[in-house]
């Protein structure tokens, strides 16, 4: 029977108290700040009158924002701990509300910044070192000066803001609440398929599941494409017509520019990956032997290793091993992670109205909070120690800077993720005895690679494709974004793979599509991480004090400096080498265990 929030212990829920005491306290805060909003307009106008109306500006900004972030995520957690308590779905509504009032209230101050030179405000810095807290914040604002465009433009743009996101909006609302699937055999019994579900089926053991799922799938994908081209020819159509507007090269440039990062570096991902692309078909030659079919499909590839390991894990063994595999970070880092158990950072429970998924979110106030739904299986000891690495990067950044500088990009994001998780791969791989077991931990690894580097690469080489052909002139259409998805894959899989004709409406379902250029930072971060982890795992005491000192700099530095700090340059390609030569290692071990005879 499904439990109930009450059913829990509290010792696996979030300490939301951390935050505010109760829901009267938050409200409370909410009617404050309602109140607070109308003082900004004293500074209309009067921003750079002189180095004191900028500091008292800026200062009065970030006291607000603190108070605004800590009501925000007090509703959001609650809300998603049970969405079906009405009491936080309301308390969440009046938090959104206040923030797009702040946005709206608080909307005058970069054009007003604009209307000067930064020369004025480099003069005030000089002039008043209280200042200079906000060197790098201001820096940033002028840096995309030249890209700002006239202030009734601006206005104009700013008012447009929701129907910009209607691509995205449109596309989510087809595929996940208009679409409809032909139902499949599972174990004889007759089985609806959803978007949500599909993750599970085209992973079943039993191959013909995993082929009703996909054929299905795509079947109902087909009967959309054009809806759907035209839809993605629409975004993609607003970003390069919004590059060209602000005077950018083209859109991959606008894409990157708030993060400071160079073009080369997207081009180096694509170019290095399609250098190493045989691993990844011996990878595929060798799972269709361990598979034992004669032709392996697309839908084979996401075949897991079937150990019938019925191995469950305790929460509290859990922890006792995400703490173990975090014992090459060093004794402080495990220190501040214990913090998270005996504080109540994470939110554990499996209960019933309770958000899928899993996720870390921070206040600089309180401390980091992660959600997941905890079962026992190693899947979920993985998830833990993934989104502890997101609090451990938060809870650092937020120890070693201001509220202004703490929330570092979604360039470098995934690298602390990424690191634990790795470092629990190893430590399982070098504690096992058993030969299934390693085969399919090093398969689960390898299976990362796939997603996270050559898949996203090729997600990066599409959306680079669809920009550039638009840039170029050309109309996009469901049969030219088809040929050359289908034409990528069969480049990506390599001559051991079948590449059904089907995965060329497999674009249609990818929302990661509407958010320009996101895609590639997964490969980036994971090839960063493999680098990291390994050194660490190693007992490289270097690269893991200077990992530690990149987890407190939040975004002080641009993602590239970050991550130099680290000792990963990723605009070169050694990154990449070094990542690919580590699956090369595992593929050998991969293929050695297959032909032992050890016991198992």
């Amino acid at each position: 029977m499904a439990k109930t929030r009450k059913d829990f212990k509290d010792i696996y829920k979030w300490n939301t108290k951390d935050l505010f005491n109760s829901d009267e306290e938050c409200l409370k805060e909410i009617k404050k700040i309602e109140k607070e909003l109308p003082k900004y307009s004293k500074y209309v106008g009067h921003i750079l009158d002189s180095a004191d109306s900028l500091y008292e500006l800026l200062t009065f900004d970030i006291n607000l924002s603190r108070e605004i972030e800590k009501i925000f995520i007090y509703a959001h957690i609650n809300n998603d701990a049970d969405t079906k308590d009405t009491k936080y779905q309301e308390l969440f509504g009046l938090a959104k509300n206040l923030y797009t009032k702040y946005l709206e209230t608080t909307s005058f101050i970069v054009p007003e910044l604009m209307e000067s030179e930064y020369a004025v405000v480099e003069k005030y810095l000089n002039e008043k070192k209280e200042l200079q807290e906000f060197t790098r914040n201001l820096k940033q604002i002028y840096r995309a000066k030249k890209h700002i465009l006239s202030k009734d433009v601006e206005n104009a743009l700013s008012n447009y803001a929701n129907l910009m996101s209607s691509p995205d909006e449109i596309m989510g609302t087809l595929t996940d609440s208009d679409f409809t699937f032909d139902s499949i055999m599972v174990d004889g019994k007759e089985t609806e398929l959803t978007e949500s579900n599909y993750a599970i089926y085209i992973r079943h053991n039993d191959r013909d599941v995993r082929k009703q799922a996909f054929l299905s799938l795509y079947k109902t994908y087909a009967q959309y494409k054009n809806t759907l081209a035209v839809i993605l020819k629409n975004e993609v159509e607003k970003n390069v017509t919004s590059a060209r507007l602000r005077k950018y090269k083209n859109s991959l440039e606008a894409s990157l520019f708030h993060d400071e990062i160079d073009s080369k570096v997207y081009h180096n991902l694509i170019t290095s990956i399609h250098k190493h692309l045989p691993s990844l078909y011996k990878y595929w030659h060798l799972k269709k032997k361990l598979l034992k079919i004669d032709e392996m499909h697309l839908y084979d590839t996401y075949a897991e290793i079937d150990i019938k390991d019925d191995k469950k894990y305790t929460y509290e063994e859990a922890k006792d091993l995400v703490l173990e595999i975090t014992k090459p970070l060093g004794d402080t880092y495990v220190k501040d992670l214990t913090n998270a158990f005996t504080n109540r950072w994470i939110d554990s429970c499996n209960n019933v109205g309770k958000r899928g998924g899993a996720y870390c979110t921070a206040c600089y106030d309180a401390h980091p909070y992660v959600l997941m739904s905890f079962e026992g299986l190693l899947n979920d000891v993985s998830t833990l120690a993934h989104e502890l690495g997101h609090a451990m990067h938060y809870y650092y950044a937020c120890e070693s800077q201001k509220y202004q500088d703490y929330n570092y990009s979604i360039f470098v994001a995934e690298v602390a993720s990424q690191v634990n998780e790795i470092l629990l791969s190893r430590y399982l791989l070098d504690h096992s005895n058993s030969k299934l077991e390693k085969i399919k931990i090093i398969d689960d690894l390898l299976q990362k690679y796939k997603a996270s580097i050559f898949r996203q690469t090729m997600f990066a080489e599409f959306e680079l494709y669809i920009h550039e052909y638009t840039e170029n002139g050309g109309v996009l259409t469901y049969q030219n974004m088809s040929d050359k998805y289908l034409e990528l894959n069969k480049e990506y899989f390599g001559d051991d793979v079948v590449v059904d004709e089907e995965i060329k409406y497999e674009w249609e379902r990818i929302p990661h599509f509407y958010m320009d250029f996101y895609v590639y930072q997964y490969a980036t971060g994971f090839a960063a991480a493999i680098y990291l982890a390994n050194q660490i795992y190693e007992g490289n005491t270097k690269v893991r004090d200077n990992y530690l000192e990149f987890l407190k700099l939040g975004c002080t530095k641009n993602p590239i400096d970050s991550l130099k700090v680290a000792g990963v340059d990723m605009t070169k390609t050694e990154v990449f080498d070094n990542a690919i030569k580590f699956m090369d290692e595992l593929i050998s071990e991969y293929d050695h265990l297959m032909g032992s005879d050890e016991d198992e």
